[in-house]
């Protein structure tokens, strides 16, 4: 019988993330539905956590875009990558990253793929290459980042004081290190530009030609007046966020009690409310002192991509938890004693679901409560936290496509073979170094 429910599960993601935006989650609950009404299989508590979550830290997120704070940040990133193109496919990257994990959303790379690609362009570097990893490296900054979805839900499904501490001790160091070692792997890849013959092809259009021949700097756009007090605001709140996960001993506690979504079973806040608080807060104070209108604020693209957020996870992770309860028993069976003899083989599982999940916290959310159950310690599950990020596998998710669309010598692509894409090398590379890093660093810092 599982194999039945296994194959309803596996049909709905595939369909989902064919169709785009909400449909991983409307076919989640396709899926559900299925589960109870023909396998009569008991459903599992929806993933409110995980959505609330979602919904405080991307309303601060847009909030932040909405007051001008993500263009002060991007053009302090153009900056970067502008002033040393010699070295783009190690500057990119990391000048990426950082940002990335400051803002803990990778949608906001797209701002910084156009700068890439000409710079790199104009330097007849091929762009495919600092491309290629820029984009792995706005992904691998979701775990660790405490402003991303990923790593609050990371947070809560550890349970413990100080989890968010530990996973930035491990998983900031080994994505750096991952990153660094991917850069290395895309040194060389490809042939160089003046001798690829799709771009000697497209320079013998006079028009094109002249356009990569001309050095022309970023032209400087004007910022909205609170745009550095905005950044500063949300600077307060990652540090916020940061010092009560650290110093859990400062943040009010009650009687314990029954456990809610709100309060620990010892009385303590949880993550959920810690962070919903001090987001919205945060958002709320950008809003009053740089006279931002919470109508620019629900037209930020980064608001407007929420909803689609919310409801993938709702769907998908009600379904996949649904399942995995209900199976419980034969899953631990099957997967404990490799599991737990060899910790680094649960991450082939969490990457393997990453790749059809097509969401970092979805994918932390299904799998993480798994390897918990299998008795796998946190320090294991922390090392494994990078392998969420296989979304680039089916190059379908929207900053592959994006890398693609701007890079207009043509280097980075996808293969005859769909898989067989520029992000593969650097992705496979950057993540399972990671993995092996944190392995590392859990065994000597937890």
């Amino acid at each position: 019988m599982i194999w039945f429910e296994f194959t309803v599960l596996i049909a709905m993601i595939l369909i989902g993330s064919q169709m785009k935006g909400i449909g991983l989650g409307v076919m989640g609950m396709v899926g559900l539905f299925i589960f109870l009404f023909v396998f009569k299989m008991k459903p599992t508590d929806p993933p409110l956590d995980v959505m609330l979550i979602i919904m405080a830290i991307v309303t601060t997120a847009a909030t932040l875009q909405a007051s001008g704070g993500l263009d002060y940040l991007v053009s302090l990133a153009e900056k970067i990558i502008r002033s040393n193109p010699s070295n783009i496919t190690f500057i990119a990257p990391f000048t990426v990253y950082f940002l990335c994990l400051f803002a803990g959303t990778a949608h906001i790379v797209y701002s910084l793929l156009p700068i890439i690609s000409e710079v790199s362009a104009k330097k007849r570097i091929r762009p495919e290459r600092p491309l290629s990893i820029s984009v792995i490296a706005s992904h691998l900054a979701l775990t660790g980042s405490p402003m991303s979805a990923a790593t609050a839900a990371m947070v809560v499904i550890l349970g413990y004081p100080g989890a968010l501490v530990d996973i930035m001790m491990i998983c900031i160091p080994a994505c750096i290190i991952g990153v660094l070692i991917g850069c290395l792997s895309v040194f060389k890849k490809g042939a160089e530009l003046e001798k690829d013959p799709i771009f000697i092809e497209k320079m013998k259009d006079p028009e094109y030609a002249k356009s990569m021949g001309t050095d022309v700097e970023g032209e400087e756009k004007p910022l909205k007046p609170g745009a550095k007090t905005a950044v500063l605001i949300f600077t307060v709140a990652i540090l916020l966020i940061v010092i009560a996960g650290a110093f859990p001993n400062l943040v009010p506690s009650f009687e314990p009690g029954a456990k809610t979504l709100a309060v620990a079973a010892d009385g303590s806040l949880s993550m959920v409310t810690i962070i919903s608080v001090i987001t919205l807060t945060a958002s709320a104070a950008m809003m009053l002192i740089t006279k931002t209108s919470a109508a620019e604020v629900t037209k930020a693209t980064l608001f407007t991509s929420m909803a689609s957020a919310v409801v993938s996870v709702f769907g998908v992770v009600w379904m996949s938890s649904t399942f995995m309860y209900s199976n419980n028993d034969i899953i631990q069976g099957a997967l404990g004693g490799i599991v737990t003899d060899y910790p680094w083989t649960f991450a082939i599982a969490v990457f393997i679901m990453g790749v059809l999940m097509f969401s970092q916290a979805a994918t932390t959310k299904t799998m993480m409560p798994l390897g918990i159950a299998l008795g796998l310690p946190p320090s294991a599950l922390i090392a494994i936290f990078p392998a969420v990020n296989s979304d680039f596998v089916l190059p379908g998710y929207p900053t592959l496509l994006a890398a693609i669309n701007f890079d207009r010598t043509g280097s980075t692509k996808i293969g005859k073979y769909v898989v067989n894409h520029s992000f593969n090398v650097p992705g496979v590379v950057a993540i399972g170094v990671a993995i092996a890093v944190g392995f590392l660093l859990g065994s000597l810092l937890l």
